[in-house]
């Protein structure tokens, strides 16, 4: 792994008018380029994709079982996304070269969470993975396992815009003002609560929601 030993060094990004730092994770460029996604490359690759997708989705199944199946990858993608970010993406492992890997797949996020390029997932792992699902799916269920994905991505999809606008946006909106409250708990509060971006009710079920009380137990933050 060819992972900085300075991983706080740093390069340019320009930010509002605002030269700002981004974090460096590689030495190389070529793997440094790997790690961010612009926000227009977000939205133009992923309306591609999603539309593709829908497309093949098209006459796999019968009307009720499509709609069905599109809402049950849609439920499939909440759940992924808490248990991915709460037991990967703060993954605690023991060795150098653990806390190494949790800070490039995640930790950088927490650093320097305002990063506008690194608060969408970067399309060599959001891609790659999405590939190796769908094919899982379909290898799984057939025509079935392609409505079922498209559900699924379509959950990734708004996951990563509402993560991006909790961070970067002036979001408007009862809903999006209560997303994006319960996102900032768990960034300027306590990280072991508020894991989910989306689906807030998971944290209720799992017992992990952070009220304004228990973050700001931890940092005077906790609504920033």
């Amino acid at each position: 792994m060819d992972v900085s030993r300075a991983s706080r060094r740093h390069t340019r990004r320009v930010d509002a008018g605002v030269v700002h730092p981004r974090l460096r994770l590689f030495r190389r460029d070529w793997m440094e380029r790997l790690t961010v996604m612009p926000p227009q490359l977000f939205v133009a690759l992923w309306v591609v994709l999603l539309a593709l997708v829908f497309y093949a989705s098209l006459g796999q199944v019968g009307p009720a079982a499509w709609v069905g199946l599109a809402a049950a990858g849609l439920l499939t993608w909440s759940l992924f996304e808490y248990v991915m970010h709460r037991y990967l993406f703060h993954l605690e492992l023991p060795t150098v070269w653990g806390h190494r890997f949790v800070f490039l797949m995640h930790g950088n996020h927490h650093e320097d969470p305002n990063d506008p390029w690194r608060s969408i997932m970067p399309p060599i792992v959001s891609v790659t993975w999405s590939g190796a699902i769908w094919a899982g799916m379909a290898l799984a269920l057939g025509g079935a396992g392609t409505v079922l994905f498209l559900g699924f991505i379509t959950g990734y999809v708004i996951y990563d815009a509402v993560h991006f606008a909790c961070h970067r946006l002036p979001v408007r909106g009862r809903l999006m003002r209560t997303l994006r409250r319960h996102h900032l708990r768990h960034h300027h509060g306590r990280e072991d609560g508020n894991y989910a971006i989306t689906a807030l009710f998971w944290d209720h079920v799992f017992g992990t929601y952070l009220s304004a009380k228990k973050a700001a137990g931890a940092h005077p933050r906790a609504d920033a």
